[in-house]
């Protein structure tokens, strides 16, 4: 599949994920546990975090999750889609397809850095823990396009002869490595991710793949 059309069929990607069904009045109490759930997740990790903890944050009984999430696995693969499209709807929508590749490299930066500094916890979520013990084939299949998007991009950059020509593994790895890796520091050393960092770090990293 080619980046076009991908980008074309991006309501595949940046459509929500169906909520879970609202229990007749006791309102929308799901939106409380997915927070809980997050937040959890991002601190302890997914075995690390039982049902009772994400009921106690959400201020619900644990017997109120199970009548919106069949199971932990359940609730993890909601909020596993839930950030997932969120990003990709923000990386793909309006995708400068027609734009240079060094155009199109700044779009996804900067709209990856936009969506740490809106999501920090999403972000947190989907890049600093290992997911696939407990993806379900909905949550696998939106993965699997994230990463054709990816490949398809480079690929198409490669053909144009505007990066280097090794696998896309590679470069993408470069890339994420570095962003993942500066919005780790940046937590750890105290530094604030202005506009102008982010600008220095993206030419840093479009030199380091880039022909």
């Amino acid at each position: 599949m080619n980046i076009h059309s991908l980008v074309t069929t991006r309501s595949q990607l940046s459509s929500p994920s169906p909520r879970p069904a609202r229990a007749s009045g006791n309102g929308d109490k799901s939106e409380a546990i997915l927070l809980a759930a997050l937040s959890l997740f991002v601190e302890r990790g997914f075995h690390g975090t039982a049902v009772p903890e994400v009921a106690e944050r959400a201020g619900v009984g644990a017997g109120t999750i199970y009548r919106y999430f069949a199971s932990k696995e359940a609730l993890v693969n909601v909020v596993f889609r839930q950030h997932k499209q969120a990003l990709l709807g923000r990386l793909l929508a309006d995708f400068p397809l027609h734009a240079s590749t060094r155009e199109q490299f700044s779009a996804l930066w900067r709209r990856t850095a936009q969506y740490v500094a809106e999501e920090p916890l999403g972000f947190s979520f989907l890049e600093l823990h290992h997911h696939s013990s407990y993806l379900d084939a909905e949550s696998l299949a939106l993965e699997q396009r994230a990463i054709q998007f990816g490949v398809a991009f480079v690929e198409t950059a490669q053909k144009r002869g505007d990066l280097r020509p090794v696998a896309p593994a590679i470069l993408i790895g470069i890339v994420l490595g570095a962003f993942i890796g500066l919005v780790s520091k940046s937590t750890q050393c105290g530094l604030t991710l202005d506009a102008s960092l982010w600008t220095v770090a993206e030419q840093c990293v479009w030199e380091a793949i880039r022909i």
